[in-house]
């Protein structure tokens, strides 16, 4: 095992694994983190802590995961590389490994211009492959990225990337998924789907490069209680596919409460198309705002209780 976290022994083991996000607050209120994580304890294999998600101020995601490892619920942490040169990196890596997280999504994140410190210098020290690349050789090689050796205690994680398949140019998208997995990623989790076909597209590139049996593909999915949220998604979120007929499906919703069982029941038959896509090893649930929603939508896709390993 490379780290020993639940979520790397449930994917070992073969069974389809579920993992969700859990959104820091933009304040220090410890109690924020723990409702949140009330939503998937026991209903998750692992809940990503966010990393100054939108560019937006917010609770460090190494503090807010040990509240929800304090908790019962294993942490996701991600890392962007907007915020950070590869001295701080290096070091809250291993404060995170001291504090005892065990899986670690490398990311590039989103631009400063659209968060609430538009002015604020971008790091970008290294790419978000080269932050995989790192925390691996960290891992594996025990040095640090100027080659000193890591003498003792290196840090032990299972380490994730993010995947768009719907961003174009669409016929490098597979190209790009192959240096992440060269970079070291054990697991990936992609971008929101609601293009079914232009995913299942994907896969099949992506099976047919052999590259699901080199790393484990899980599935991302938004619940959305709204047409406005799609359309916002669909004119506004770069690299994200939404259908008109999903949309149309919503504004036929008479109320609120309609609304939010149609997004439900998209979201379910999102899973049931993705479960049995071959090279699919998992899901990851982004219910953005909405976490109450995550054992509602997972009681009602079979996918509870979740398997013992």
């Amino acid at each position: 095992m490379k780290s020993g976290s639940r979520l790397e022994k449930v994917l070992e083991s073969g069974a389809f694994s579920v993992t969700a996000e859990l959104g820091p607050p933009q304040n220090a209120n410890v109690e924020s983190v723990k409702k949140k994580a009330k939503h998937c304890i026991g209903n998750v294999e692992a809940a990503n802590v966010t990393d100054n998600q939108t560019a937006i101020v917010r609770m460090s995601s190494i503090a807010a995961g040990v509240i929800a490892l304090e908790c019962g619920l294993e942490p996701v942490i991600q890392m962007v590389c907007r915020d950070r040169n590869r001295i701080a990196m290096q070091s809250d890596i291993l404060g995170a490994a001291a504090l005892g997280l065990k899986n670690l999504l490398c990311l590039s994140g989103d631009h400063q211009v659209f968060g609430n410190h538009p002015d604020a210098k971008g790091v970008y020290d290294i790419d978000s492959m080269q932050l995989i690349a790192m925390v691996k050789q960290m891992r594996d090689e025990k040095t640090f990225l100027c080659g000193d050796e890591i003498k003792e205690c290196e840090p032990k994680f299972f380490i994730g990337a993010a995947a768009n398949p719907f961003a174009d140019p669409f016929e490098f998208r597979v190209m790009r998924l192959a240096k992440k997995i060269e970079a070291g990623a054990d697991f990936i989790q992609t971008q929101c789907i609601f293009d079914i076909e232009k995913f299942e597209k994907w896969m099949k590139l992506v099976v047919a490069e052999g590259l699901h049996k080199k790393v484990y593909i899980t599935a991302g999915l938004t619940p959305v209680r709204s047409e406005r949220a799609l359309k916002y998604m669909k004119n506004n979120v770069a690299g994200i596919s939404v259908p008109d007929e999903l949309i149309a499906r919503m504004e036929k919703a008479k109320d609120k409460e309609e609304k939010m069982e149609e997004g439900i029941k998209i979201c379910l038959e999102t899973i049931e198309a993705v479960k049995n896509m071959e090279g699919v090893a998992g899901i990851h649930l982004m219910p953005i705002g909405w976490e109450s929603v995550t054992p509602t939508i997972l009681e009602r896709a079979g996918l509870l209780p979740r398997p013992k390993v």
